[in-house]
C-alpha cells in the first residue's frame, strides 16, 4: 500500500466525516460510493463491496462516537429517543452485520441502493418542522419509532452504515423531530447502531484493518470539526444539503447497478 494510496483513503475519509458530523449522519451515504469508486477511478486496486463495508462500519463507529463527544453539552442529545431507538437499531444492526456475509457483492450493492432510495424520497418530503432548540418531553410514537428503527439497523448493518442518512428524515418527517436534536441524537443512535455493524463486520472478516485504521484517523480530526461547524449554519440549508447528497449518491448507485 503505498503513500499515494493512503492519502486518497484518508481525504476520502476526511471528506466523510466533516459532512457527517456537520449533519448529523455517519458518513456512509458519502463514503460507501466514493471508497467503491475512487480508488478505481484514479488506478489503485479497488475495494470490493465485502471490504467498503467493513472500512466504512469501523469508520462510521469513530465517526459518530466524535461527533456525539462534541454534542454532549449542547442539550440536543433527547435520553428517551436514545435508549427507545438505540436499542432496536443496535438488534437490526447485528443482525445485518452478521448476515451480509451471506449476500454476493451486488446483493449489498442493491440494499444500499433501496436505502439510498428511499432516503432520497423521505428527504424530499415537505415538512412544516419544529426547530426550538430545547423540548422536553419530546411528543412521538415509541412504537413507530422502534419498529422504523429496527428495520434500518438490518439495512444499515448489510452495508456497514450506522443508518442516520434514513435515521434523519424518519426523526423529521415521521416523528416530528426538531431539527437541532434530530442531528445531534441521531449521531448518538448511530453510533449505537454501528457497534452491532462493526461488531459483526469484524467477526466475519470483512474489515481491511490498514484502511479502516486511516479512515478512523480522518474520522477522529474532522467530525468534531463538522459537528462544530454544524452548530452555526442555519439548520435549514443541512436539510438542503443532506436531500441533494443523497440524491446524487442515488443516481450514481442506481446507474451503476442497471448499466
Amino acid at each position: 500500500m503505498d503513500l499515494a494510496f493512503i492519502v486518497t483513503i484518508f481525504l476520502i475519509g476526511f471528506i466523510g466525516s466533516l459532512l457527517s458530523g456537520m449533519l448529523g449522519i455517519g458518513g456512509a451515504i458519502i463514503n460507501y460510493p466514493m471508497l467503491l469508486y475512487i480508488p478505481v477511478l484514479l488506478g489503485f486496486a479497488g475495494f470490493n463491496a465485502y471490504e467498503v463495508s467493513g472500512i466504512v462500519a469501523v469508520q462510521v463507529f469513530f465517526a459518530t462516537l466524535s461527533g456525539v463527544w462534541v454534542y454532549r453539552k449542547g442539550g440536543y442529545l433527547n435520553k428517551s429517543l436514545i435508549v427507545t431507538m438505540g436499542i432496536s437499531i443496535l438488534i437490526g444492526s447485528l443482525i445485518g452485520g452478521f448476515g451480509s456475509r451471506l449476500l454476493t457483492e451486488e446483493g449489498i450493492n442493491l440494499v444500499y441502493g433501496t436505502l439510498a432510495v428511499m432516503a432520497t424520497v423521505m428527504m424530499f418530503v415537505r415538512k412544516e418542522g419544529i426547530d426550538e432548540p430545547h423540548i422536553e418531553p419530546l411528543d412521538y410514537n415509541k412504537i413507530v419509532a422502534a419498529v422504523l428503527t429496527f428495520a434500518v439497523g438490518i439495512g444499515a448493518g448489510i452495508v456497514g452504515a450506522g443508518g442516520a442518512f434514513l435515521l434523519v428524515p424518519i426523526m423529521l418527517v415521521v416523528l416530528k423531530i426538531p431539527t437541532r436534536i434530530t442531528i445531534a441524537t441521531s449521531l448518538a443512535v448511530t453510533f449505537i447502531s454501528s457497534i452491532g455493524a462493526t461488531t459483526g463486520k469484524i467477526a466475519t472478516g470483512q474489515v481491511p484493518f490498514i484502511p479502516a485504521l486511516v479512515m478512523v484517523v480522518a474520522s477522529l480530526i474532522a467530525s468534531p470539526l463538522g459537528a462544530t461547524v454544524g452548530k452555526k449554519i442555519n439548520s435549514k440549508y443541512l436539510q438542503r444539503i443532506l436531500a441533494l447528497l443523497i440524491l446524487a449518491t442515488t443516481i450514481k448507485i442506481w446507474f451503476d447497478i442497471l448499466y
